[in-house]
């Protein structure tokens, strides 16, 4: 499923997102990663709920500009908090 408009960080996870996440599971039986606006682990955590993926790319860009400390900032935020979404949390 694509979704109109720039990608880039969104402030929340549209409401219409599980809906489209299984329209997509019925017609493949691949894995489903979804990837727009992934800018903060709690973004991803509530993502993870709902698809196979979660695909982390302007918010990381964004953070590579200010330097690699911004960088890895972010990096262990999505590892906590998606490690928290594959243990149930």
């Amino acid at each position: 499923a694509a979704r109109s408009g720039v990608t880039g960080p969104r402030a929340g996870v549209g409401q219409d997102l599980a809906g489209v996440v299984a329209r997509v599971r019925e017609v493949t039986p691949l894995p489903v990663a979804v990837g727009c606006g992934m800018a903060t682990g709690e973004k991803a955590r509530a993502v993870a709920r709902l698809a196979d993926g979660v695909v982390v790319g302007s918010a990381l860009v964004e953070r590579l500009a200010r330097g690699t400390g911004p960088a890895r900032e972010l990096l262990e935020e999505l590892r906590a908090a998606l490690a928290g979404a594959a243990a149930g949390a």
